[in-house]
């Protein structure tokens, strides 16, 4: 049985060649999100914003439409209602009500008062301006530290422009991230921070593969020209690459489409994630190298031999 191939073996395409276009693009994705960023802003959930989150089953299926008719009419601000699993269970979000803990718990009984009387009150949760604001910061510390760990880490594996060029990759991802949400106006939450998370690891678990070929390459080929031993390099893990990718959204498409509403977001964030990790490390991690200056000598030490080189690169 012949192994299933995306990419041809003996695939060449020319992705350090067009450095320059994949460069703009990304600076292009970069501004425009950072732009977003500022302008529109970001549609925080209740974890970073505040407020009351209230689940709830109903006897039959429930009624989305009528349930936030009456909900609407209460004037406690604005109100988000969805499915929570199955047609029965209901997510209803409430934005912080302004006052002490009696206005929010004020804002409970008036949902309660509006709702059928044999409705199920699950769970109850409020999260005070206070405690979502050192969430938010939390998220923040751990997407910092998380990057930070990965420069260290990187840097030891290889050499610090290798670092580099894939931090530079990385945070490339969760600024583009961060721009996509702001422009489609998706819920930023917890859920989205462990997305983020999650991203991270994924991007640079592809860029140290191909990194890897990288530095093989610079043992075998110590006379090649550098900028086709990265082209190489992207070429010859990019059936790995492309494969990889492919099956992990086979995966999240099956979540964003069939999981629910509760994890639609969570999903979206991790498709545009895996699309978005796969391109910077083929064409923008390893592209970088070129500019950081990377020292071929300390590279090329390993177990090869200089006679071993030599052969390989004999035609």
């Amino acid at each position: 049985m012949r192994a299933l191939r995306l990419v041809p073996a003996d695939v060449n395409i020319s992705f350090i060649p067009k450095r320059v276009l994949f460069f703009a693009f990304s600076a292009f994705l970069v501004v425009a999100s950072v732009g977003l960023f500022l302008t529109k802003g970001l549609n925080y959930g209740i974890d970073f914003q505040g407020g009351i989150l209230i689940e709830v089953r109903t006897p039959e299926a429930a009624d989305i439409g009528a349930m936030r008719a009456k909900l609407g009419k209460l004037g406690l601000g604005e109100v988000a209602l969805q499915e929570f699993g199955q047609p029965t269970d209901v997510l209803i979000r409430i934005q912080r009500q302004e006052g002490d803990e009696k206005a929010q718990q004020l804002a409970v009984e008036k949902v309660k008062a509006a709702l059928d009387k044999n409705i199920d009150y699950r769970r109850t949760e409020f999260v005070g301006p206070k405690v979502s604001e050192e969430l938010f910061w939390d998220g923040v510390m751990a997407v910092s530290l998380a990057i930070l760990a990965i420069l260290v880490y990187i840097w030891f594996r290889f050499e610090w422009q290798f670092g580099l060029g894939a931090v530079v990759a990385l945070t490339h991802d969760v600024i583009s991230t961060i721009g996509i949400f702001a422009l489609l106006g998706l819920e930023f939450n917890l859920s989205t921070v462990a997305a983020v998370l999650t991203i991270a690891g994924y991007s640079i678990n592809d860029t140290v593969v191909v990194y890897d070929r990288v530095r093989e390459n610079l043992r075998k080929y110590k006379k090649l020209a550098f900028a086709e031993l990265l082209n190489n390099a992207v070429n010859q893990t990019l059936s790995r690459t492309v494969m990889t990718s492919v099956t992990t959204l086979l995966a999240l498409l099956a979540l964003f489409f069939l999981g629910g509403a509760v994890i639609r977001d969570f999903s979206f964030a991790m498709i545009w994630g895996v699309i978005i990790g796969t391109y910077s490390s083929i064409c923008l991690a390893v592209p970088l190298l070129i500019y950081l200056k990377v020292d071929r000598s300390g590279a090329m030490v390993g177990d090869d031999s200089d006679e071993e080189a030599a052969a390989e690169e004999a035609p």
